[in-house]
């Protein structure tokens, strides 16, 4: 899958613990010209083959499918707070919190081919933890794309996951990628709302469960996005669920690949024509202040990591 990629815009604004998400805008009317579109669920799963694997008595990891952007970790020791530290070969440390399930866990490769400098961590006391098991991992990524479309511990879903079949009723009909984009994304915004009770109590380590999200209809920044993670890379269409800063606050979204647009990174509104930068306020949202100032004219966004 050769695709040039072409820096495009398009950025959900789901502000964790600031504003109460209800976007308006203009629907879009994508064109429909050519054959309709095959939304048959394409939902990867990955696998801990044991074919490459590096640990200890208490951890695996199994690096068999590096070439597919993903490795995947089982912890088996007893302590109650374990972290997962990727140093990525761009500079950039991914720390994640390992659960206690004893099952295997997957966690990408974000930042493209080269070394990670992947490192258990387990808790000593208060905030400090030591070193279990270290081990430096050579990635050679076969296609740039595949990292995200693969399932992680972010954006977690499976075949069965009611998500993966809402995204194909969502895409029945479209006529092109960036039609299902379109549906999926007017689809999240009308039928989610915010989660106030949430944003205020939610606690480092939290997980979204996409099919939470999308039975409740409720959810913060970090469920919007990795809903509609989910449902796009179920179809095949490659998705980040980003992690950053607008303005001072600590967000969640999204950006996605399509085909002749390449990836669309930024605040978009789409009129059946061209990608356009937005006002910055949505229309549900035009008097919040707060949000405004956070969002500004799209340039207080700072991204700092990819999942």
């Amino acid at each position: 899958m050769n695709k040039k990629t072409i820096s495009q815009s398009l950025l959900l604004l789901f502000l964790c613990c600031i504003l109460f998400c209800s976007c308006g805008g203009k629907k879009s009317s994508p064109s429909r010209s050519g054959p309709v579109r095959d939304n048959t669920p394409q939902a990867l799963v990955p696998e801990a083959s044991g074919t490459t694997t590096y640990g200890n008595d208490i951890v695996t990891f199994d690096a068999s499918h590096t070439d597919q952007g993903y490795m995947m970790v089982q912890y088996r020791g007893t302590n109650g707070k374990v972290k997962l530290q990727f140093a990525a070969p761009d500079g950039t440390t991914y720390t994640y919190l390992l659960s206690q399930s004893g099952g295997y866990e997957t966690f990408p490769f974000s930042a493209g081919s080269g070394t990670y400098s992947a490192s258990l961590l387990e808790n000593v006391q208060d905030d400090m933890y030591s070193i279990a098991f270290a081990q430096d991992i050579e990635v050679k990524i076969a296609d740039e794309f595949t990292p995200f479309l693969y399932p992680n511990q972010y954006v977690s879903f499976t075949p069965d996951s009611k998500a993966v079949k809402k995204g194909e009723a969502l895409a029945e009909g479209a006529h092109s990628d960036l039609e299902v984009v379109e549906n999926i994304y007017h689809y999240v915004i009308k039928n989610v709302s915010y989660d106030n009770d949430k944003a205020s109590s939610v606690t480092y380590g939290y997980l979204p469960v996409v099919d939470e999200t999308l039975e409740t209809g409720k959810g913060i920044c970090f469920d919007y996005a990795s809903l509609m993670a989910a449902m796009l890379r179920s179809q095949g269409i490659p998705t980040k669920l980003d992690i950053g800063y607008a303005g001072d606050a600590y967000h969640s979204w999204i950006s996605t690949y399509v085909d002749d647009k390449g990836w669309i990174d930024n605040i978009i509104e789409f009129d059946g024509t061209s990608w356009e930068l937005m006002d910055p306020t949505f229309a549900a949202n035009s008097d919040n202040k707060s949000l405004k100032e956070a969002v500004g004219d799209g340039t207080n966004y700072v991204l700092k990591y990819t999942y």
